[in-house]
């Protein structure tokens, strides 16, 4: 069974065959200059081989020190922001039970993630939650000096010394740092802490197949060989160099949308799983694409339940959008509709057929009035909400991205603009050398 499928059936009212092969042929000029690493940022494509590269030594260390950390633990606390906190997010929460943090008795500790933002009551909370329950931390910076995740782990760490001691927190925490410099590595060989290296040729969007992601998955009690091994043979698929490749398809098809004035993709799932999954997926494209006054801009919706507040925007609204559907084969669970004697609600009709059925139903027949309502759809499809397919369609996404960037003509792999707003909020909090920037700001405030 193939684990990602692409359908452009629905594509052909919006883009004719010759233009369509015209950007098949440049998507995949973009694919060999991603492979030969001859593009801008190739010094940040140590993911286009990564998941080939994962030895078994390598996953047998996380899932060992997983193991230690997860021991008689309730909670590990992830400490990270961006890339170093959402693919870990996203595939735990589609593995995840739905309310796991209800279940009466887990097999291991739940994960929450810290440092990815700044709120106070947040944080507060979660020091709350944690003063009566046993934790550990994973904390995830390559700095250390990342604002929001420096701040979290002051937090944790001032709480876990205090609670547990210098020696008990050496044991309860580990970082995934640089290899040799930074804050965060610094204080990691002062106190000893346990740590895993981010390469230098991963950007943090582009990490979650790294310890990054992998250790958290491993925390949750989730599969990383057969995530590993879904992308390493997504890696194999994604390296063909003919229109058979799906990544190929993808690319050129979105950006020959994007040519067309469609400056807007929406990612519609249908299994409220996979809503980081979304949120993965946004700061992939967003900060890949999102420079030089160029990119489509990524946004997501849960359907069906969006439906209900941003289905009359997407049917009638402005024509400058495209959705991708990411559509999910089979379920994992079977429950029926029952039959009701009274049949108020006049749903009889569907008594004795499964709730999937009726989300495909609804998934079809959306994405038909949504391409009459002159909205282009394109369809990709998984068999299952599993790891081995999960780790496809992360590659998937990956690779499709650094062909999309490249056809687009920007670098996929910096993020020059991300420091715009640190700047202004250093000079606002009196960072010592931003007093100028800082008296300058006040003044148009």
């Amino acid at each position: 069974m193939c684990a990602v499928k692409i359908n452009l059936r629905t594509i052909a009212p919006f883009l004719d065959e010759k233009s369509l092969e015209k950007w098949y042929e440049k998507s995949l000029q973009s694919l060999s200059v991603l492979e030969n690493r001859e593009g801008r940022g190739n010094d940040y494509l140590g993911w286009v081989n990564l998941p080939s590269s994962i030895t078994a030594a390598e996953l047998k260390e996380l899932k060992e020190v997983a193991g230690k950390l997860s021991n008689g633990v309730e909670i590990v606390v992830v400490i990270g922001i961006g890339g170093s906190y959402l693919g870990a997010k996203a595939i735990i929460d589609a593995l995840s039970h739905s309310f796991v943090s209800l279940l009466p008795e887990r097999k291991h500790p739940l994960v929450v993630f810290a440092g990815q933002n700044i709120g106070e009551d947040y944080h507060a909370e979660l020091l709350e939650v944690i003063k009566e329950r046993s934790a550990a931390c994973i904390v995830i910076s390559k700095s250390g000096t990342t604002t929001e995740p420096a701040i979290a782990f002051r937090l944790i760490k001032q709480h876990f010394e205090e609670k547990y001691g210098k020696a008990g927190s050496r044991e309860r925490i580990v970082a995934i740092t640089d290899k040799a410099r930074g804050a965060l590595r610094t204080l990691a060989v002062q106190e000893g802490y346990h740590t895993f290296v981010i390469p230098d040729d991963i950007g943090g969007r582009f990490s979650v197949l790294t310890p990054v992601g992998l250790l958290p998955i491993a925390v949750a009690g989730f599969d990383i060989e057969a995530l590993v091994k879904g992308a390493a043979n997504m890696e194999i698929t994604t390296a063909k160099k003919d229109v058979s490749n799906p990544a190929v398809q993808y690319a050129a098809v979105r950006n020959a949308l994007y040519a067309q004035g469609r400056k807007i993709e929406v990612l519609v799932n249908y299994n409220p799983k996979l809503h980081y999954f979304t949120e993965w997926w946004k700061q992939l494209y967003g900060e890949s694409e999102g420079k030089e006054h160029k990119g489509l801009f990524p946004a997501g919706v849960d359907f069906t339940s969006d439906l209900h507040s941003m289905g009359q925007y997407l049917q009638e609204g402005e024509r400058r959008l495209f959705e991708t559907v990411l559509s999910v084969a089979h379920s994992s669970h079977t429950l029926t509709i029952p039959n009701d004697a009274q049949n108020l609600d006049q749903l009889n009709f569907l008594a004795g057929k499964r709730l999937d059925e009726c989300n495909k139903m609804a998934e079809l027949g959306t994405l038909l009035a949504h391409v009459d309502g002159d909205v282009p759809n394109i369809r990709v499809e998984i068999p299952a909400v599993e790891e081995y397919y999960l780790g496809a369609l992360l590659y998937f996404f990956e690779k499709s991205c650094g062909i999309s960037g490249y056809l687009l003509g920007v670098n996929p792999f910096d993020q020059p603009g991300v420091e715009a707003y640190k700047k202004n909020m250093f000079a606002l909090l009196n960072k010592p050398g931003f007093e100028q920037e800082g008296e300058a700001l006040r003044k148009r405030l």
